[in-house]
């Protein structure tokens, strides 16, 4: 129980995905004043972070750069604040696809092939080993941002130069055509699988947070052994880059059935009829229980807490 609990809610911030950041950090804030905490709503405007006094936990509900990407972590932990998700190291090697698709390949989780471009000086001809289309991303950004499909080489340029706006290295990786999977790993453990099936195109930033424009099925409509890889791969793949706590880690399946690991989401949305909410609801979470279990974990990583008699009990992850 977390009732009385000073709990600042960080939401907003200065990356491309402030309003998104926004929506989340208000339903995390409502979610956790019905469970009885004492709430401070803080809307981060700057790389400047002002907190309240005697913060018990910090809620991160920030996305993209700043706020996923371990900088708002480190700086959290030199400050000695518990806070929610994962910690930094994890959050940075999490947050760079790059370094992602490295811990991919070390660790034998599938993903798919790619080459790393420079955006200021984009060597081309290496894109020639992938099979067409191609997805262009900026390393380091989230949500679909700056993400361009690219079916022929004569867009490669244009698209690159899209995504160069948000980072200075890209990513090109092989598009795979098949149904689109997200898996919530809550304390070490897939929630039900969720399908993603646009309406029109992709998945792409508009579909994402346009109302009607994708269909959610939950938990999808898969085979048993298909929905135990999908679990089992969500797992490994939050493993291997060191994650905790929460993760949505996002997948292909292809036509033949594989399954290949898009990106790990150290900070997924949370408003109420997001991804990783729904799975929670499916697997017989509460929001408002799903948002004050991440609270308690945080606060189980602080002696001070533990010390007062705050304990924070083991959950079983319900099917």
């Amino acid at each position: 129980m977390i009732e009385g609990w000073h709990v600042a809610v960080l939401m907003g911030g200065v990356s491309a995905e402030r309003e998104v950041s926004l929506r989340s950090g208000a339903a995390v804030a409502g979610a956790l004043e019905r469970c009885g905490a004492r709430v401070t709503r803080v809307d981060v405007q700057s790389r400047q972070l002002e907190l309240p006094a005697e913060v018990d936990v910090v809620f991160v509900a920030l996305h993209g750069t700043f706020g996923e990407d371990g900088t708002v972590q480190r700086m959290l932990e030199e400050r000695g604040l518990p806070y929610t998700f994962s910690d930094a190291a994890a959050s940075a090697r999490a947050f760079d696809k790059v370094r992602s698709k490295q811990a991919f390949l070390a660790n034998e989780v599938p993903t798919p092939r790619f080459v790393v471009l420079s955006a200021r000086r984009p060597n081309f001809s290496a894109v020639e080993m992938l099979h067409w289309p191609v997805g262009v991303k900026p390393a380091r950004q989230g949500s679909s941002v700056g993400v361009m499909r690219v079916e022929r080489r004569e867009e490669l340029p244009a698209a690159c130069a899209e995504a160069g706006r948000y980072d200075d290295w890209l990513l090109v990786e092989e598009w795979v055509t098949g149904r689109e999977l997200t898996v919530a790993v809550l304390e070490g453990r897939a929630l039900p699988v969720i399908e993603v099936r646009p309406r029109d195109g992709w998945f792409d930033y508009r579909a994402k947070y346009t109302s009607g424009r994708t269909e959610y099925l939950v938990p999808a409509p898969l085979e048993e052994d298909v929905r135990r890889r999908a679990e089992n791969l969500a797992v490994q793949a939050q493993e291997c880059l060191g994650c905790r706590d929460l993760t949505r880690v996002d997948m292909m399946m292809d036509e033949k059935g594989r399954l290949f690991v898009l990106e790990v989401n150290t900070i997924p949305g949370f408003t109420e009829t997001s991804l990783v909410p729904k799975a929670a609801r499916a697997a017989g979470w509460s929001f408002e229980r799903l948002c004050e279990r991440l609270v308690e974990l945080a606060a189980a990583r602080d002696g001070r807490l533990l010390g007062s008699g705050r304990g924070v009990g083991e959950v079983e992850v319900m099917r």
